[in-house]
């Protein structure tokens, strides 16, 4: 668990963390208020025992989940961590119904080996709307529905700090729009419409590969800069 970020002195108290998980290096982010010592994981995907260690290791309080989308390598230990903490998992609408059915979003030929396991919700699973602003875990949250991965992609703006952007934006690249519910179309909107407009100070923890900020990538990512072309 490699620490990324934390805030200046006089900033709401912040601080994040990386847990890269599962043979795909996904990154599940850890992120907790310094004041209240209370915190979320976004994106659980896989590895249960050593996300439970990193909270165990950190002190935090968990009292949250976040899911940026369904794919599940993003989700495998929503339910143990939701269930066993108590805690409620957040998820955009569109994307919700994967965690009942994950072949509606990875097709067959990816959950064909998982064709034995039975999938289900965590006891409470609350959606998310474009730009719905909530305070959680002592600090201030926006919800950002950015589809093209999938049909129900969401980013989180933390403290107007940190933007964790799932498999929307990569250090140098963006997310993939092939798999079911994606859509290329959709994904350059949602550059134009939700990536490009966003301040450049904000750091990017994105759900593969190495933290990032707006600003490096507005002048190096060729996705972005394609659009101004």
């Amino acid at each position: 668990m490699s620490h990324v970020t934390s805030t200046p002195a006089k900033a709401p108290p912040l601080k994040a963390a990386i847990i890269p998980v599962t043979p795909l290096q996904q990154n599940c982010t850890l992120f907790w208020c310094t004041e209240t010592n209370k915190g979320a994981l976004v994106d659980p995907g896989g590895d249960l025992d050593k996300l439970k260690a990193a909270v165990a290791q950190t002190g935090v309080q968990l009292e949250k989940l976040l899911i940026t989308h369904g794919h599940l390598d993003h989700t495998f230990s929503v339910i143990p961590l939701a269930d066993g903490y108590g805690i409620p998992a957040y998820i955009h609408s569109e994307d919700r119904k994967a965690l009942l059915n994950p072949e509606l979003l990875l097709g067959k030929e990816f959950t064909s080996s998982l064709s034995a396991m039975s999938w289900s919700e965590p006891s409470q699973v609350l959606e998310l709307r474009n730009n719905q602003k909530f305070e959680a875990v002592g600090l201030d949250i926006t919800a950002i529905h950015a589809p093209g991965h999938t049909a129900g992609s969401l980013m989180f703006t933390v403290n107007d700090e940190v933007l964790i952007s799932g498999d929307v934006l990569f250090a140098g690249s963006i997310g993939r729009t092939d798999q079911p519910t994606g859509s290329q179309e959709a994904m350059v909107r949602t550059l134009t419409t939700k990536i490009v407009p966003l301040g450049d100070h904000l750091r990017v923890l994105p759900g593969h590969g190495p933290d990032t900020t707006i600003e490096y990538e507005r002048r190096t990512n060729p996705y972005l800069k394609q659009l101004r072309s």
